[in-house]
């Protein structure tokens, strides 16, 4: 099967109009992002295969592209069964949609050092999530599922991978100081028109 990455190309064009005309106004963003982000997850034929693979290793963080502004990124998260991340902030906001399987999302609040478990939810295909400091930032994401891969598509207002954000100690609340860059080195080539019907 051929990936429409035509899609894909049409989709990074709509959130660059977006953070270009609104970028400074996160609900705007966020409201007009998450109805772009449902129509790209709600077609599952423009993802390249390489950016869907699983690792026993932990989930894998794949950059589908960076805005050269770093105003915005996309990424594809694949999780094997049963693989979480810690306890974590993100410092800017955030559209996640799951484009297969399901993600289970436990969030947290943080006063002084203390975290308090303040709520759980389950993301199923075609339905989007939102994160960002004003929101809510702080949580867990685990793949919903012990026998399959599930993967999501991230949007984040900015260069995630190089973001310094912060992991949480479970049991102290005391945040680490990280920065998670990507598991992958070359990026979908949505430039390329040579092979497309005219």
């Amino acid at each position: 099967m051929q990936t429409n990455l035509p899609r894909f190309r049409r989709y990074i064009q709509d959130m660059t109009q977006l953070v270009s005309q609104h970028g400074d106004d996160e609900p705007t963003v966020l409201a007009r992002g998450e109805v772009l982000l449902k129509a790209l997850i709600d077609h599952d034929d423009w993802l390249p295969v390489a950016f869907t693979v699983p690792s026993t290793e932990g989930y894998r963080q794949y950059l589908l592209y960076c805005d050269p502004l770093e105003r915005f990124s996309v990424v594809s998260f694949v999780w094997g069964p049963g693989q979480n991340t810690p306890i974590h902030d993100h410092q800017v906001w955030g559209l996640i949609g799951v484009l297969r399987g399901a993600e289970q999302c436990d969030e947290y609040t943080q006063s002084n050092s203390t975290l308090t478990a303040c709520g759980s939810h389950r993301i199923n295909p075609g339905e989007i999530d939102k994160v960002s400091p004003t929101l809510g930032d702080i949580h867990v994401v685990s793949n919903a599922y012990t026998d399959r891969a599930s993967i999501s598509i991230h949007v984040y207002g900015g260069n995630i991978g190089a973001v310094r954000r912060h992991v949480f100690d479970p049991v102290t609340g005391a945040p680490r100081t990280f920065i998670s860059g990507y598991h992958n080195s070359v990026m979908p080539n949505v430039w390329d028109r040579s092979k497309e019907t005219p």
